[in-house]
């Protein structure tokens, strides 16, 4: 069954995904992701060392989390829109 994933991302990260160029996320593989999950991507002024309030949906479409491509222990998730 799909999770949600709620994210903290750094402003600079949040404004590259909200435009679209950024379309992945490279994380730390300690939450079990999985193709289907929903990320919620939770703007974060890390300067201010707090949220804006500002948040985006994602879809997890893709996970690579081979050692032979990632390091070990983190995972690269490749998202896209979800539409309500």
């Amino acid at each position: 069954m799909p999770n949600v994933h709620y994210l903290k991302t750094w402003t600079p990260f949040f404004n590259d995904i909200k435009s679209g160029i950024k379309q992945f996320e490279v994380r730390k593989n300690d939450r079990d992701y999985e193709v289907g999950d929903t990320l919620i991507l939770e703007e974060f002024e890390p300067n201010k060392e707090r949220y804006t309030g500002a948040w985006i949906p994602k879809l997890v479409t893709y996970k690579l989390d081979d050692i032979r491509f990632v390091k070990e222990g983190y995972v690269i998730l490749g998202m896209v829109d979800i539409k309500f």
